[in-house]
C-alpha cells in the first residue's frame, strides 16, 4: 500500500477522508489510482488536486451519506458520474443500519474490501462488475447478520444461519466478523493465529478465483498440485475434518490447519497467503522499508517476504502482539504459492492481451 501526499505535504494513507494537518477533505481519486486532496468546485462536485491529474469528481454516495467510503467517481463530459464507486457497487446487501453498531461495522467491511480491490489490481486480476452486460462471472458481495442470544446486537435474517463464503461469484461475509471482540473470541475457538476482516476476504476471493480461473480451464493442473477436489466430496471432507480434525503432521504440508479439510480450502487459503504476501511488501515498500524489493519473482518474494516477517514478528513480540508472519513456508508451500503465481501473472497478462 503507497503512502501519499496532500498539497500541504502531510503524508495521506489508504484510509483517510481528510487531511489531519490542513483539514482539506481527501478521496481515492479513480483517474490517478491514489489519496489526494480534493478541491471544491463551484458548479459542484470536486477537482483532483493532484497536479498531474485535476479530474473533476463526485463522491460515492456511500461516502457522501454514510462515510463509510472514501472513494471518488469521475464526472463525465455531461457532468455525470456512477452514484456508486467500483468497490461499493458490487455490494447486494448491507448491514441493517438500524442496529445500533451497524454502521461502525459495515464501515470495517468496507476498509477491508477495498484494500482487497486494491490487492486484486496491484496484481491485475480481473474482479468483473456484475453491471456490465456479459460479464463472466461478475463478482458480488452480501454483508449479513444472525442473531446473537439475547443481546440485541444483531438481526436475524429470515431463520437462516449466514455463513461467510462463496458461491457462484458471491461472497457473503457475516457482520459479526467485524466485531472485534467476537472475531477474537472465534479465534481463539478455533485455534487459528490470526482471524481478520482482509483475511476472510482474501480467503473467499480465492474461491471466486477457483471458479473464474481454474473450474473447466485449468483443474488438471490444480488437481495435481491440491489434490482431487471430486474426491472425497466437500460434504464428506467438511464432517471428516470436524469429528476428526487436521493431520497431525499437517503443518509439513499446508498453510494452516483449514486448508487441510479439502483442496478447494487448500487452494484458497493459499491464495490468501499469496495475496498477503503482494499486499505487505506493498505496503513495506512504500514506507521505505529497506531489502524488500524484487523482480516479482516469487522466490525473491518470499526472502523479501521473510525478511519484513521476521523483523515485523519482533516488533510485535516487544509490544505483546500477534506474530504479522506466522506461517513457515515449507516446500510444499512454496510449491503450492508457486501454482498460484503463475495462475496469477497468466490471468494478467490474458488482461493485458484483450
Amino acid at each position: 500500500m503507497r503512502v501519499f501526499e496532500c498539497v500541504c505535504s502531510t503524508r495521506l494513507f489508504f484510509d483517510n477522508s481528510q487531511c489531519l494537518s490542513c483539514g482539506r477533505e481527501v478521496g481515492w481519486c479513480p483517474a490517478c489510482d491514489g489519496i489526494h486532496a480534493l478541491e471544491p468546485l463551484d458548479a459542484g462536485g470536486y477537482r483532483c488536486a493532484n497536479a498531474e491529474c485535476g479530474a473533476s469528481l463526485l463522491k460515492c454516495a456511500n461516502y457522501r451519506d454514510y462515510g463509510v467510503c472514501n472513494r471518488m467517481v469521475e464526472l463525465d463530459g455531461q457532468g455525470g458520474a456512477p452514484e456508486l464507486c467500483d468497490c461499493c457497487r458490487c455490494n447486494e446487501m448491507i448491514p441493517d443500519l438500524s442496529v445500533d453498531g451497524a454502521l461502525v461495522r459495515w464501515a470495517a467491511l468496507e476498509s477491508a474490501k477495498r484494500r482487497l480491490f486494491y490487492t486484486l489490481d496491484l496484481v491485475e486480476l480481473p474482479h468483473p462488475d456484475k453491471h456490465v452486460e456479459g460479464a463472466p462471472l461478475p463478482l458480488s458481495f452480501s454483508f449479513m447478520a444472525d442473531a446473537l442470544p439475547n443481546d440485541g446486537l444483531w438481526r436475524q435474517v429470515g431463520d437462516q444461519t449466514v455463513y461467510t463464503g462463496h458461491a457462484n461469484g458471491h461472497i457473503t461475509i457475516n457482520v459479526r466478523e467485524a466485531d472485534d471482540a467476537e472475531r477474537e473470541r472465534l479465534r481463539v475457538d478455533m485455534g487459528e493465529e490470526h482471524r481478520t476482516l482482509i483475511g476472510h476476504f482474501r480467503h473467499e476471493i480465492g474461491h471466486y478465483y477457483w471458479d473464474l480461473l481454474v473450474q473447466n480451464r485449468d483443474e488438471a493442473a490444480c488437481i495435481a498440485v491440491f489434490g482431487d477436489h471430486n474426491s472425497p466430496t466437500y460434504a464428506e471432507a467438511l464432517e471428516r475434518h470436524y469429528h476428526q480434525g487436521p493431520p497431525v503432521d499437517w503443518e509439513l504440508h499446508y498453510v494452516s490447519a483449514y486448508a487441510t479439510m479439502h483442496p478447494w480450502e487448500d487452494f484458497a487459503e493459499t491464495f490468501a497467503l499469496y495475496l498477503d504476501v503482494v499486499s505487505v511488501l506493498d505496503t513495506a515498500k512504500g514506507l521505505g522499508f529497506t531489502r524488500v524489493d524484487h523482480d516479482r519473482s516469487l522466490d525473491q518474494m518470499l526472502v523479501a517476504w521473510q525478511r519484513v516477517g521476521l523483523s515485523i514478528n519482533e516488533l510485535n513480540r516487544d509490544m505483546g502482539l500477534l506474530d504479522l508472519v506466522p506461517v513457515v513456508l515449507n516446500d510444499t508451500v512454496v510449491e503450492k504459492l508457486r501454482y498460484i503465481d503463475g495462475l496469477v501473472k497468466g490471468a494478467g497478462a490474458n488482461a493485458h492481451a484483450a
